[in-house]
């Protein structure tokens, strides 16, 4: 300190933002309060609402203030967004698209993470969050069969955990070293995956620099599977054209129809090209746990990389994404980068894996914590119990359909979806019909939507527009499924009525 000069002074304290404990316990049991009577009304509820983005944008919008808004200004604002401005993923009649109920222990399990605020890209930022994700990465690798030397991640969703293994696919099978000299120093890359496949290995392709055209789409059977003749003669094609195939993605579960690639065959066939084999079980992947299910997923163990998703069949809150691969290097491989400002003498400090350099994420939430959570609080056996059960009320609605006379089945149900669309009575085996089935169908999946006594959404199968049932609620029984066909025909029957041309009421007569 230089002579004579005065001490420096500490700034006052700033304290506005550092409530103490009893602060906390005092919001959360306002917003615990919240959620006991969400549940308590979760089936009385409509699943959603005809509101259109004005009127939510309105009913939602606040301007920040200056100063706080007080607890009881607060919670009648947050009181208003869960009960007047939500649609509801976890009420037992939601059978769209491919979205978990949420379980109830996953959402505390949220709060506790949210508040110890871990970092897990590093071990000494978050050790049990660490060591928690790596347990819960090994028991996931050995119910699907991989060996010990299998590592992964916890993601966002199936589009990351989907990108990650395709870019370790890139890394490991180019001829050269692409992470190091780019895409330009060698031949363009391929990869295939069937017609049905997700729209995320597209999306993939391209993060990758590989463009969207590198993705060899391969026709399907009557089945949805992808054809393994063609798969075949597409391989060779481009190897003959100068390409370099790198990678199969086999898809456990398509969105639309729930169909399950041949996995045994791409495994065999991957392994004769030395190509990287995939597993995009996004959806499908947890139907292992289920003794029922589980030969339908025969030859996924010989997977270089599987993605699936918990916060679809495992029903865990959003979100959280799984990719496995069956070597954990392989990650190490593709990801690791050096700081110098992360430095760390492991032997020294005897810490742990840094998840961080295993993806492309150096900041990670603690999204594991929900999954092994549920885990924990429910059992291996009731969520084998409750995934079979699903499949059964698929295959129970499945039968219904074909019941009903003015209902058609479009594909038999697979996995926990069923796919099935009105069709009028007299229009059937109309040959000039299917403009106007389609255009019905899809006004109809709109119409039921915006009822929001049931809520299912679609597929597109050959042209055909249907309604699409997938069942991934442990809230949905079977009167939650006649409720939806009863929707259905009801909504249907009144929109034929407006709709339906002259000329066909006239081949109906």
């Amino acid at each position: 300190m230089i002579p004579d000069q005065a001490p420096p002074q500490p700034p006052d304290p700033v304290r506005d933002l550092a409530w103490g404990a009893d602060r906390a316990r005092r919001f959360a049991d306002r917003a615990v309060d919240l959620w006991q009577e969400l549940l308590e009304r979760l089936p009385s509820l409509p699943v959603a609402s005809s509101w259109t983005k004005e009127q939510v944008a309105a009913g939602v919008g606040r301007p920040i203030p200056e100063e706080p808004l007080s607890d009881d200004e607060l919670f009648e604002y947050l009181r208003e967004v869960v009960f007047d401005w939500s649609m509801y993923p976890g009420h037992p009649r939601f059978m769209a698209y491919i979205s978990g109920a949420g379980t109830v222990p996953g959402a505390p399990a949220d709060l506790l993470a949210a508040g110890q605020n871990m970092n897990a890209g590093g071990w000494r930022l978050a050790p049990s969050a660490t060591e928690i994700e790596l347990a819960l990465i090994r028991w996931f690798a050995q119910e699907f069969g991989l060996p010990e030397s299998a590592g992964g991640l916890m993601v966002s969703g199936g589009a990351m955990a989907n990108f990650i293994a395709l870019k370790a696919a890139r890394d490991m099978k180019a001829s050269w070293d692409v992470r190091i000299k780019g895409l330009l120093a060698g031949p363009p890359l391929r990869l295939y995956a069937s017609q049905e496949v997700h729209v995320v290995t597209d999306r993939a392709a391209d993060m990758l620099g590989l463009g969207i055209d590198a993705v060899r789409k391969i026709p399907v059977d009557d089945y949805y599977r992808i054809r393994m003749d063609l798969l075949q003669e597409a391989i060779q094609e481009d190897r003959q054209a100068g390409l370099n195939p790198f990678a199969v993605v086999a898809s456990a579960g398509t969105v639309a129809t729930g169909a399950i690639d041949p996995l045994s065959k791409i495994a065999d066939l991957c392994q004769e090209e030395g190509l990287w084999y995939h597993v995009d079980a996004a959806y499908g992947g947890p139907a292992v746990l289920a003794d029922d299910l589980r030969p339908l997923f025969a030859g996924i163990e010989r997977a270089n990389s599987i993605a699936f998703d918990p916060h679809k069949w495992l029903y865990t809150p959003h979100s959280g994404g799984c990719v496995l691969v069956k070597e954990a290097s392989d990650l190490v491989m593709s990801f690791a980068a050096l700081a110098a400002y992360v430095y760390e003498d492991k032997e020294l400090s005897g810490h742990g894996t840094d998840l961080g350099m295993m993806g492309p994420q150096f900041s990670r939430g603690f999204q594991a914590f929900k999954v092994w959570v549920s885990l924990l609080a429910h059992g291996r056996s009731a969520y084998a119990r409750r995934i079979s059960h699903d499949a059964e009320l698929a295959r129970y609605m499945g039968a219904s359909v074909e019941a009903r006379p003015e209902f058609e089945l479009s594909t038999p149900p697979a996995l926990s979806i069923c796919c099935f669309r009105y069709v009028p009575d007299g229009l059937a085996d109309s040959p000039d019909s299917e403009e106007y089935i389609n255009r019905l169908n899809q006004r109809l999946m709109t119409d039921i939507q915006l009822d929001g006594r049931a809520y299912c959404s679609n597929a597109v199968l050959e042209g055909r527009f249907v309604l699409r049932a997938c069942i991934v609620n442990f809230r949905t029984e079977a009167e939650d499924v006649d409720a939806l066909l009863d929707v259905a025909a009801e909504l249907g029957s009144k929109l034929d009525a407006e709709l339906r041309p002259e000329p066909l009421r006239a081949s109906a007569r």
